[in-house]
């Protein structure tokens, strides 16, 4: 396996990667500040999606930094952008089981109190795995620069490192690998769940009353149930494929075209998460579109007063009644 030469990382790779990272921050940032605004919406599930989008707010700055600096040797800032995009991007895979597992315990065994009970073993598991491992390689010098060869610009484990693809399975490609196989299982059970108890529903929907049924909220929470884990393997089968590529020393893992994949896939999960569970979820949508409206209003509002203060001749009982009237769609 040749580990010596370096992938180079094109300035338009930089830059597309860079935007990637931009927008997961932006997603995952905006996630937990709906979490903190409205209180109503501080549910479990949600509250586990804060956890991970924590993860991938600070996977994307470590990545956007690795990408800014393009590493081209070993370095303290090199190691310590490696081991913050290790144990960050690993957490970030066990928190997208933990949620699977969370929705799966609680529709499908039926059990909420069980499901809360798992969120300290959640906890311990999705924090402490990653930082016992990625401890565990910074100590032994397996962090560091690695040519490009499994990444885009930043550091990961060292290419040089005898051991390295024990490592580089260690700190992510096994928990990846396993969350390939986790996520679309637990999706598939959770979905036909589902569509089993609407369809024993519907045999009793005669005698329930003539309400009809609304089916955009059911459709839209199955068709997040179908797209979870096609997403996840969308975006992050291209660093799979770069590391195999690497296992059968193959040139093609430096292709441009790959490469930009990769990059675009190991940071955009935290906007991934945004799409789905903020602005393709009703509620949390409608409230941000009236918060953006109110503001919208309000600025118009005070730009309308400052050009009507400016205006010479005009007296004080005019101004009042105009505000008034201006204030009134605002009431309503």
């Amino acid at each position: 396996m040749a580990g010596g030469n370096q992938t180079e990382v094109y300035f338009f790779e930089q830059v597309v990667v860079l935007c990637s990272c931009a927008l997961s921050f932006l997603g995952s940032s905006l996630i937990v500040l709906t979490f903190i605004i409205w209180s109503d919406l501080r549910t479990t599930p949600r509250k586990l999606l804060v956890f991970l989008s924590v993860a991938d707010w600070l996977s994307a700055v470590s990545y956007a930094f690795g990408v800014w600096r393009v590493f081209r040797y070993d370095s303290v800032d090199c190691v310590v952008q490696g081991a913050i995009s290790t144990f960050a991007n690993t957490s970030s895979f066990f928190w997208t089981v933990a949620i699977a597992v969370y929705l799966y315990v609680f529709i499908v065994r039926s059990s909420r109190r069980v499901a809360d009970s798992l969120v300290l073993f959640f906890h311990l598991v999705s924090w402490g795995v990653p930082l016992a491992i990625t401890v565990t390689a910074v100590l032994l010098n397996k962090i560091g620069y690695d040519a490009s060869q499994v990444s885009v610009g930043w550091c990961w484990v060292r290419i040089n490192a005898q051991d390295r693809v024990l490592w580089m399975l260690l700190t992510g490609k096994i928990w990846e690998f396993l969350a390939y196989l986790t996520l679309p299982i637990l999706y598939i059970l959770i979905k036909r769940h589902i569509h089993i108890a609407h369809a024993a529903l519907s045999e009793y929907r005669p005698i329930l009353g003539n309400r009809p049924p609304s089916h955009s909220f059911s459709s839209m929470a199955d068709m997040k149930l179908t797209l979870i884990p096609i997403i996840f393997i969308v975006l992050r089968i291209w660093s799979t494929v770069r590391f195999i590529l690497l296992l059968v020393d193959s040139p093609v893992r430096q292709n441009p075209v790959l490469v930009t994949l990769h990059g675009i896939g190991n940071t955009s999960q935290g906007a991934a998460n945004c799409i789905m569970f903020v602005l393709f979820t009703q509620p949390i949508r409608s409230r941000l579109c009236s918060a953006i409206c109110c503001c919208s209003k309000c600025r118009a509002e005070v730009q309308q007063h400052s050009q009507d203060s400016r205006v010479p001749g005009q007296d004080t009982s005019t101004q009042r009644e105009e505000n008034g009237s201006n204030r009134v769609p605002a009431d309503r």
